[in-house]
C-alpha cells in the first residue's frame, strides 16, 4: 500500500525543513555574529593600541615642548634682573665714587683756601697793611690811616701815593 501524503504530512515536513532551514540560520548568523565581534574586537584593540602608542608620542613631545617652554622666561627674568641689578649697582658705584671724588675735592680747597686766608693774613701782617693798587694804568701804593698827614691821592677811601709810569 502506498502511503498517500496528507496535508497534516506536508505541514509537519514543512514545519521540520523550515525548523532544520532555521537552526542552520541561526547557526550561520551565531557564527558570522561571533566572527564579526572577534574582527570588531581586533579593530577595536588595534585602535585603542594605535591611539595609546599616539598618546604617549604627543604627551612626551609636550613633555619636551614644556620642557623648553620655561627655560625662555627663566633666561628672559634673568637677563632682566641681572640688568636691573648691574645697572644698579654700576650707577651706585659711579655715583658714590663721584661723591667721594667731590669730598676729597671739596676738603682739598677748604685746605687750599685756609692756606691763602693764612697766606694773606702773613702777607697783611708783614706789610703792615701796604698794599699796591693799579687804577687806569695808574699806580698806587695804598697805606694805612694815619701814615700820611695830608695824603695827595686816594684809594678806596684810604691815603695813597702814586707811582710815576716813567
Amino acid at each position: 500500500m502506498e502511503r498517500t501524503s496528507t496535508a497534516n504530512d506536508l505541514t509537519d515536513r514543512l514545519r521540520k525543513r523550515l525548523e532544520s532551514e532555521r537552526r542552520e540560520i541561526e547557526e550561520l548568523t551565531a557564527s558570522e555574529l561571533k566572527r564579526l565581534a572577534e574582527n570588531s574586537r581586533r579593530v577595536a584593540r588595534n585602535a585603542l593600541s594605535t591611539i595609546e602608542r599616539d598618546t604617549e608620542e604627543a604627551t612626551g613631545r609636550m613633555r619636551k615642548l614644556l620642557a623648553k617652554a620655561w627655560q625662555r622666561p627663566l633666561i628672559v627674568g634673568l637677563s632682566l634682573w641681572l640688568g636691573f641689578f648691574g645697572g644698579s649697582w654700576a650707577t651706585m658705584r659711579w655715583l658714590a665714587t663721584s661723591i667721594e671724588h667731590r669730598i676729597v675735592d671739596l676738603g682739598r680747597l677748604n685746605r687750599e683756601v685756609e692756606e691763602a686766608r693764612w697766606t694773606l693774613d702773613e702777607i697783611e701782617e708783614t706789610t703792615w697793611g701796604v698794599t699796591l693798587v693799579e687804577i687806569e694804568g695808574d699806580r698806587f701804593v695804598v697805606v694805612p690811616e694815619g701814615v700820611l698827614d695830608r695824603p695827595p691821592w686816594r684809594v678806596d677811601g684810604r691815603p695813597a701815593l702814586k707811582l710815576s709810569n716813567e
